[in-house]
């Protein structure tokens, strides 16, 4: 079986002196219930560029470019009990962005500091990567989760470099 391939794009601000980082409540799907960042699936046809600016459009309202985008690296998420959760995930970071942020079906988007992650509400592996990802680094990640497919066995890193 082939991990699915998905893309996240962490939308960055900075209000009132601080750096803020765009993420939103699960609403429907897989992870519902878990504050997660904004993306989903690569469609058929579509590079990963093309699909976070779609993804960032659909669950957010906001628009994003894709000479906007700033990559990140990647994550290779593996569930051993749950290989059809299998996910390839090519990150990006975005500071120019169009719009306010609206909630969609999907996601309840919200601001957060991005010294202030909620992270008792993220995906346990989230501490792992998100914040060398918020801090510029570029890596690509592998993440495998344990058999109750909600905490991390292990995590390793490989740096990307320009």
């Amino acid at each position: 079986m082939t991990a699915a391939a998905v893309t996240l794009c962490f939308l960055l601000r900075t209000s009132h002196g601080r750096e803020q980082v765009l993420l939103g409540l699960k609403k429907t799907g897989f992870g519902v219930g878990k504050v997660v960042g904004i993306g989903g699936h690569v469609e058929p046809g579509e590079t990963t560029a093309q699909a976070i600016c779609r993804e960032v459009d659909e669950e957010s309202g906001i628009t994003v470019l894709e000479p906007d985008l700033i990559p990140a690296g990647t994550v290779r998420f593996v569930f051993p009990a749950r290989p059809e959760w299998d996910m390839d995930t090519t990150v990006y970071l975005c500071r120019i962005f169009a719009g306010e942020a609206g909630e969609s079906d999907e996601i309840a988007p919200r601001w957060y500091p991005v010294s202030q992650l909620p992270e008792e509400l993220m995906w346990a592996d989230a501490i792992h990567w998100l914040p060398a990802f918020l801090a510029g680094e570029r890596a690509d990640w592998r993440i495998e989760m344990n058999p109750d497919n909600q905490s991390v066995t292990s995590s390793s890193r490989t740096p990307v470099e320009d």
